[in-house]
């Protein structure tokens, strides 16, 4: 019996001249395990070495070991309760997948290689039978079978790419993974008033003042997607801003913000630049909330602004008992090897952050050298420093705790700590999902956006996205260039 063609097997509505095979390399599993679902309305063609180099490289802690791992899972759902006939018509790729960000759900199918392909092989230019040759013969083959449909074999490896496009084999590279931002999937926490928010919100709207604390009250449209403890402004010279502080259907209760950008309401010396870290700062000093959590490139103050807030709040409102700051040791280059010392020491060369941002919240202190020392003995009296791997177990009460690099937890970590929290504790969880350094985490596994996505809402957490650095012209540019 003759074999139909991979055009001949699909819908009679379907359009072959339209539909592509995707040949997928291994590395490109090992890449991104979703990425069988990232081809929209197209097929997806995984020849018989593929699945033998997925099953060597299943075993280890790596993340390539890890993707491999979910992969097979992946294969073994759509697989189950599979007939040898359905398999040779392809498997329907699940189109409920949620991952694609924005594209459209996968509709393809995805066939295995369930037969020897006569024919295939390669020019004697090409010597050897390894994995790679295996796979560009493999592809050459399909394209001769069925020259109705569009055969691509992707791949990671540039090599495999060369030769391919060699030997007039349809290759490129895989790019579905490299259209993330970080304001695609994350929550900024503010968002600008319409211009005409007045005219259609300010009819029935009440006004009053608590102690120095003033209150609107609004009913309209635009409330409804507003948020508790969302930050909202006018973008005009003097406009408002204010954060959310109630949402009952469309009528919202908004408090107008303190302005810590004048000298006169600095936090320990320090002054809010910009409207971000102007609603940062209202976040940290509100004793009604429990969870902040700041993002933002580097530069943008996010340690800074939490470290003056846990500050002011400890030492001069007496609000807080300590300071509890702690971040994941993930070393940017080469691990250094074992620290001597005690936890504090040995936690030490993380800390260079906190040390850094010491010296700016203490330069301006008087007394000349003798009197800041003085102080930074105080401040490290009143700050400590404690490692993740000893927190299981503990409860902290009346702490200022500042998770600092909180973009390398992951969510069960970012759980763990966070439930670490007793009465008159509040957390400040700082992080950059732009600089992950955990090998297995991505911008949108991380422990942080895990945190900020779930806490979204909740009447005692805030979120800001920090957008505009203010450290130096030099890193703000590097920030925007690099």
């Amino acid at each position: 019996m003759k074999r139909r063609s991979l055009s001949e097997r699909q819908p009679a509505a379907a359009d072959s001249a339209s539909r592509r095979l995707f040949v997928l390399d291994t590395n490109v599993l090992m890449h991104d395990p979703t990425s069988i679902f990232r081809f929209e309305e197209h097929d997806i063609y995984l020849p018989m070495v593929v699945l033998e180099e997925l099953d060597a490289n299943k075993k280890g802690l790596s993340e390539a070991s890890r993707n491999v791992r979910q992969v097979s899972r992946f294969l073994d759902d759509m697989m189950r309760g599979a007939t040898k006939e359905q398999i040779d018509q392809g498997l329907p790729l699940p189109s409920g997948y949620s991952g694609n960000h924005g594209k459209k759900a996968s509709s393809g199918r995805l066939f295995f290689q369930t037969r020897q392909l006569g024919g295939a092989v390669l020019p004697e230019i090409l010597p050897g039978h390894g994995a790679d040759n295996a796979i560009l013969a493999q592809t050459l083959q399909l394209q001769r079978e069925d020259p109705a449909t569009r055969v691509t074999l992707v791949s990671k490896d540039i090599n495999l790419r060369i030769k391919g496009a060699v030997l007039g084999v349809h290759v490129e590279d895989y790019y579905s993974d490299k259209t993330l931002e970080d304001s695609d999937v994350l929550y900024s926490g503010m968002g600008a008033l319409p211009a005409d928010f007045w005219e259609q919100h300010g009819k029935d709207m009440r006004s009053w003042k608590e102690a120095e604390r003033t209150f609107y009250e609004v009913t309209g449209p635009a409330v409804q997607e507003w948020r508790p403890n969302l930050g909202v402004y006018e973008n005009a010279d003097h406009g408002i801003e204010g954060i959310v502080r109630s949402v009952d259907g469309d009528t919202a209760t908004l408090e107008l913000t303190r302005d810590f950008r004048t000298e006169r309401h600095n936090i320990w010396g320090v002054t809010a630049r910009n409207r971000e870290q102007n609603f940062a700062l209202n976040l940290l000093m509100d004793p009604q909330i429990d969870l902040v959590t700041l993002l933002g490139p580097a530069g943008t103050g996010k340690t800074l602004l939490a470290l003056a807030a846990g500050l002011a709040q400890t030492l001069e409102g007496n609000r807080f008992v300590e300071i509890i700051m702690t971040r994941v040791t993930i070393p940017l280059g080469e691990d250094i090897g074992f620290l001597p010392g005690t936890e504090e020491e040995k936690m030490e060369p993380w800390m260079g952050a906190l040390m850094d941002n010491l010296e700016v919240l203490t330069q301006s202190q008087e007394g000349g050298n003798w009197g800041r020392a003085a102080t930074n003995d105080l401040l490290r009296n009143r700050i400590k420093i404690r490692s993740l791997n000893f927190m299981r177990g503990r409860t902290f009460l009346n702490r200022f705790i500042i998770l600092d690099e909180a973009q390398n937890l992951t969510p069960k970590q970012m759980k763990a700590l966070i439930t670490r929290a007793g009465p008159g504790t509040k957390i400040a969880c700082l992080g950059n999902v732009a600089q992950i350094d955990t090998p297995y985490l991505t911008e949108t596994t991380s422990g942080i956006t895990y945190a900020v996505n779930r806490f979204r809402g909740w009447a005692h957490s805030g979120h800001v996205t920090l957008v505009r650095g203010e450290r130096s012209r030099l890193a703000d540019f590097a920030s925007d260039a690099l």
